[in-house]
């Protein structure tokens, strides 16, 4: 007797992980400006100079985090051909849902890792009894230990708490006397193209950075990059150019986002193959993209914070019974109801609400109307979920299955 697996062949993909988004492609499509750009800024690391610090702005999808990784490893190759450059560092942070603490702490720890012998044990930065400041201290020694230069990428920077002072120190460190035998260049990434203008004064004078945006890729050049990827992920014939103009077009249409077009190919290949189809074409597109977008939304309502969760459960049934637009202090009421339900403490103060419903419109969440009655009735602003309300609640109900002991 067969066992569940026996009958599964592989007939549509030669490749799969070229359509994962961990996958760092050998090149980099529809970008040539962006690089160009980067590759000025970084100019200054091949003659040994201190390196420029950069920013990346851009909404999430548009190649940031892609490019940089290229443009680290392109330069960490060129430097073995450069004599007048000191050795190069290159060091990765992602800090969504960090503190500065934490983020220098795992940089110290880091070095110090990358110093010790081979089999040696390692003491780390303790996580209790010191501060950030014996944080920064800890990190210029290492960093002078180590020497040469230090490139440190920060991802999703703009989610990082009290950045002012990360920023303030690390492009100040060697003015200031705390490095002499080592270089810093801050690399910034952001999916939020104001980031800067939250900044505090001295932080945007002592940054000097070069700014490099990135926009929405339009069809043609999704198609291109889709095309690529295509060749590379399907066996020869298993992918019609109709999936890959179908997929270019929804992406294109929506956010002009990579990485959904990317999505939407993988999954309409396994829709395809689900199906036992010999290729990949449009149809199985058009049934990808409800099932791609269902995914994207369950990944980001669960990055939100219980309370954010809780007020999208809440807008999701003002909207259910055509109860939106509806003002904070409405929504805070039904807030507590829905809190209550899950058995969970709901935050007290109307600011704190109001708070959560301003981060939930940035992030796309939720639309809102600003409402000026005059002397007599004041502004306020009047918010409604800008998703579909069913979709919300079945992801809800899925996320709190999940989290059932």
């Amino acid at each position: 007797m067969g066992g569940p697996f026996d009958a599964i062949t592989d007939t549509i993909f030669a490749d799969k992980s070229v359509l994962t988004e961990d996958y760092q492609p050998d090149e980099i499509l529809e970008r040539d400006e962006e690089i160009e750009e980067y590759r000025n800024a970084l100019k200054d690391v091949l003659f040994g100079r201190s390196p420029q610090n950069i920013f990346l702005y851009g909404k999430a999808g548009l190649g940031k985090t892609a490019v940089t990784n290229y443009m680290m490893d392109a330069l960490t190759e060129e430097i073995q051909q450069r004599p007048e450059a000191d050795a190069l560092h290159v060091h990765e942070q992602n800090c969504n849902g960090k503190t500065v603490f934490m983020v220098v702490r795992a940089l110290v720890n880091g070095l110090r890792a990358a110093e010790a012998e081979p089999g040696a044990e390692v003491e780390t930065f303790p996580k209790r009894g010191l501060g950030t400041g014996d944080a920064f201290e800890a990190l210029y020694e290492e960093l002078d230990t180590a020497g040469g230069t230090h490139l440190i990428v920060f991802d999703e920077i703009d989610h990082l708490d009290d950045v002012d002072t990360l920023l303030y120190e690390l492009p100040r460190a060697r003015s200031n006397g705390h490095i002499t035998d080592s270089k810093i260049g801050v690399i910034g990434i952001s999916n939020n193209y104001r980031f800067r203008q939250g900044l505090s004064p001295k932080v945007k004078d002592t940054l000097m950075e070069a700014e490099i945006s990135f926009s929405p890729y339009d069809a043609s050049e999704l198609r291109t990059i889709l095309a690529d990827r295509a060749d590379r992920a399907f066996v020869d014939g298993a992918c019609d150019e109709s999936a890959v103009a179908r997929a270019a077009a929804i992406a294109a249409k929506d956010r002009g986002n990579a990485r959904q077009a990317i999505d939407l190919l993988r999954v309409g290949g396994e829709v395809a193959k689900k199906q036992e189809a010999d290729s990949v074409d449009d149809s199985h597109i058009v049934e990808a993209q409800e099932l791609v977008q269902r995914g994207r939304l369950r990944n980001r309502i669960r990055d939100q914070t219980q309370h954010a969760q809780l007020l999208l459960e809440t807008l999701a049934y003002l909207e259910q019974q055509e109860e939106t637009l509806a003002r904070s202090k409405t929504i805070k009421t039904r807030y507590e109801r829905v809190a209550d339900s899950h058995a969970v403490e709901p935050l007290t103060t109307l600011k704190s609400i109001q708070n959560h419903l301003s981060d939930l419109h940035m992030l796309g969440f939720l639309h809102r109307s600003d409402r000026n009655r005059g002397e007599s009735g004041g502004r306020y602003y009047e918010y409604g979920l800008d998703l579909d309300p069913d979709i919300v609640l079945d992801i809800r109900g899925e996320i709190d299955a999940e989290r059932a002991p």
